[in-house]
């Protein structure tokens, strides 16, 4: 006989059919619906699993690490309950586990799920996960996440009062905090560790300078990517701990990828990564530390690494046709790079990693100022577009605010000729793939929402395939 539950969860599919009947991804509305109408639902559903589960939260990478992560769980043998459409506020789980609940039990064996910053404590104190993966934390969203140090107070609270194993990144000082005062053996910290990535110090825009244990200024041995580092405090002793999970000798080519070994309790590897940049080496650290905690061979690890792909928007290559200037139908095609850009330390990388980039580069900016953006676009300043400017051959600013991404660029010194506004995405499209040599690729440089406009277009002219996919 059907139980009470059971007729919610329909009601919620119920819900997500008649979603996705109208257009929607039903991402999320399912799960909301469900938690409505039972409020345990996470936790009741996610006790299903037979080996628990582990969540993974950053302010940059969290899509691209559990994409890293479950490649590794895959190479594994272990089935995922996983919400890879990067739904990852409570509604976005729950209908995660909705999905994959059936009857009595789960399609799946461990859940994996990344989680919003500011939803962290709730949903893994509904989960009670095994392990509980932290990559980063920089400033982002001002107008919704507040200071820093509020969100490594709500995440040093969650630890504080769960026996999960934390995987924390020793280099970001805010979150080596976290596993200070517990057992060593309850954490797995993993970092970097390479002279050659050093830069000449900290940036204006960079966060986490003092130490929370007693105010006084950190000072920087290294500086790999923001406040992430070598680092320790005259005043009280607190330093970087020294990682179980550590990468050494890294190399990038370009946009293309990057390499590094890996080291890990078990043993050293060399890892190809099909993605580019210094913040997917420390993404794949992430995972990687995940996976030791775990307790996964590290050949598993490795092929798990490599295995993955360019998630929409993170790094992503596509080829779209162009039509024939002169009208006769005949038509080439244009690469398009897609970075995603939402705040100083991610554009700061992905800036510096197109610098590696010979030659000149025809840009596609889109900057929108939605609730998920965060309304607040004066991060932009604080992103150093200067590395760039003298290597811009044109720039298309679109989306909401476009008039403040081309202020910006201007007085980075991007040369005013070069820069175009067209606010309606489908025509900056169009304008940005004519502008330029079309043997060059384009690098397209949206905000989040922006990422997901984009990927509605080229869904919609068949440049990509399905809505999530």
């Amino acid at each position: 006989m059907p139980s009470l539950l059971d007729a919610k969860l329909a009601l919620a599919r119920g819900a997500g059919a008649l979603a996705r009947w109208r257009g929607s991804g039903a991402t999320s509305l399912p799960g909301r619906v469900l938690i409505a109408l039972e409020p345990r639902a996470i936790g009741t559903l996610g006790a299903r699993l037979p080996r628990g589960s582990a969540v993974i939260s950053a302010t940059n990478g969290k899509t691209t690490t559990a994409a890293m992560a479950a490649g590794i769980f895959g190479r594994a043998g272990i089935p995922l309950v996983h919400n890879q459409a990067g739904a990852n506020m409570a509604g976005g789980v729950a209908t995660t586990l909705l999905d994959a609940a059936r009857g009595e039990q789960i399609e799946g064996e461990l859940g994996l799920f990344e989680v919003d910053e500011l939803w962290l404590a709730s949903v893994a104190a509904a989960l009670s996960p095994r392990a509980i993966a932290l990559g980063n934390l920089f400033r982002d969203q001002l107008d919704r996440f507040g200071e820093l140090d509020a969100i490594a107070d709500s995440w040093a609270q969650l630890l504080a009062n769960t026996p999960a194993r934390a995987i924390l990144n020793a280099d970001d000082p805010l979150l080596a905090d976290l596993g200070r005062e517990r057992d060593r053996e309850a954490v797995v910290y993993f970092g970097v560790d390479d002279d050659a990535l050093a830069l000449p110090g900290l940036g204006h825009a960079a966060d986490a300078k003092h130490c929370r244990r007693c105010g006084s200024p950190y000072v920087f041995d290294a500086v790999y990517l923001g406040h992430l580092g070598h680092y320790h405090c005259p005043s009280c002793g607190a330093s970087r701990p020294a990682p179980q999970v550590l990468a050494t000798e890294v190399a990038f080519d370009g946009v293309r990828s990057a390499s590094f070994t890996l080291t890990t309790p078990a043993g050293r590897a060399r890892v190809q990564l099909a993605l580019p940049g210094l913040y997917n080496v420390y993404n794949a650290l992430t995972a990687a530390a995940l996976g030791c905690a775990l307790e996964l061979p590290l050949e598993t690890i490795v092929a798990g690494l490599q295995d993955t792909r360019p998630a929409f928007g993170r790094a992503e290559t596509l080829r779209l046709a162009l039509p024939s200037a002169n009208g006769d139908g005949a038509s080439n095609e244009r690469e398009l790079r897609i970075l995603l850009v939402k705040n100083p330390a991610g554009a700061n990388e992905v800036l510096r990693t197109l610098t590696l980039e010979p030659g000149r580069h025809d840009l596609f900016g889109v900057l929108n100022d939605q609730i998920a953006d965060g309304r607040d676009v004066s991060w932009i300043w604080d992103a150093d577009f200067e590395l760039l400017a003298d290597r811009v051959e044109h720039a298309t600013c679109s989306g909401s605010r476009a008039a403040d991404l081309a202020a910006r660029l201007k007085y980075a010194g991007v040369e005013p000729e070069r820069i175009r506004i067209e606010p309606d995405l489908s025509r900056a499209l169009d304008a940005a793939l004519a502008a330029g040599d079309a043997g060059r690729p384009l690098y397209a440089l949206p905000t989040y929402t922006a990422m997901l406009a984009l990927r509605e277009l080229l869904r919609a002219r068949g440049a990509v395939a399905g809505r999530w996919t």
